[in-house]
């Protein structure tokens, strides 16, 4: 099945080709985003494979429709960058990745807290020029400390387990509770006691209506005072300009994200070179007690590889008119 691979990379481009040997689909793959723009380039193409930061809106999926194609694979669990109803309303199946190694994320944010809380990085770098002064690295332990969840589905509970280990004691807030929360001694409680409550908090929903800005102004006047917060799910769970006053006056005490609200114009491409004329992550980066990384927190071989996987099972399963297993719920 002819398919056109958007915002393609190196190892996209292996890696997918890997899990596409005995398949045999044939795989355009496109460095550029999907936009109004590029959508043009998957004439032909009966399914395009995006990802995250790709526009799949109701203007491109309307182009795309009207070239043929019949397809959207995501190559990611979130699928908020794809109008569903509009590819709906056009016979556009959408099929995303239900499951991939829900320990890469969960893994990556344990190790996003320690280098805030013990300032990894900045001691690497104090080290690297013959500094070794300890002075303003001191972090806290996070034995005995409050972790706050948000969002205690596969990743949040294999979070929450690391985090047991450490000896936190657990809260959660979901609206679907688990008994994997509860059976590592987490205690559900309402959002507004676990931001007051808690030392850590660590975001892992999905980004929709009502967890949009989930952290927000009010919220975060709301936080335990020097509370840490991560965040590796969505950028919009948070109100970027809001953490960056809470941070001037101290109210946050950290922020390690691995995600950013406006990330698409951003993440995933070199701008070593360029200037970068967003001001909130410019001012961000610029605090000694914040980290972000590029949305790396999935990159994995295992992830990366069960992602691969999934998508072409998915498009094959299109092409030969099977049930899509992982389609978009509607």
């Amino acid at each position: 099945m002819k398919t056109a691979v958007y915002s393609a990379r190196r190892y996209d481009k292996t890696m997918l080709a890997q899990a596409n040997a005995d398949a045999g689909h044939e795989l355009r793959f496109l460095e550029d985003r999907l936009s109004r723009e590029t959508a043009i380039l998957a004439e032909g193409c009966a399914a395009v494979c995006v990802f995250v930061n790709d526009t799949v809106d109701a203007e491109v999926l309307g182009i795309l429709a009207g070239q043929g194609t019949r397809l959207v694979a995501t190559r990611s669990t979130g699928y908020n960058h794809v109008d569903a109803h509009a590819a709906r309303e056009l016979g556009i199946a959408v099929v995303r990745v239900t499951d991939y190694s829900p320990n890469s994320v969960a893994e990556f944010a344990v190790g996003l807290l320690l280098a805030v809380n013990r300032k990894i990085a900045r001691a690497s770098v104090r080290t690297r020029e013959g500094n070794f002064d300890l002075d303003g690295l001191m972090g806290f332990d996070l034995h005995g400390k409050t972790v706050g969840v948000i969002g205690t589905g596969k990743i949040g509970t294999i979070f929450a387990r690391i985090m047991a280990g450490f000896g936190c004691t657990l809260v959660g807030y979901d609206r679907y509770p688990t008994p994997a929360f509860e059976a590592l001694g987490g205690r559900y409680i309402g959002v507004d006691e676990l931001l007051a409550c808690s030392d850590v908090v660590s975001l892992h929903c999905p980004l929709l209506e009502e967890t949009h800005h989930i952290v927000n102004a009010a919220a975060l006047a709301r936080v335990k005072r020097g509370c840490v917060l991560v965040n590796t799910s969505r950028g919009g769970l948070v109100d970027t300009e809001a953490a960056v006053q809470a941070l001037k006056s101290g109210q946050l005490g950290g922020l390690a994200i691995d995600v950013y609200e406006q990330e698409a114009s951003l993440f995933f491409q070199d701008l070593s070179s360029t200037i970068i004329t967003d001001d909130v992550i410019q001012r961000l980066v610029s605090f000694p007690n914040v980290i972000v990384t590029g949305h790396q927190a999935f990159f994995t071989v295992e992830a990366i590889g069960q992602i691969m996987r999934t998508t072409i099972d998915s498009i094959g399963a299109f092409e030969r008119g099977e049930e899509l297993v992982n389609r978009i719920p509607d």
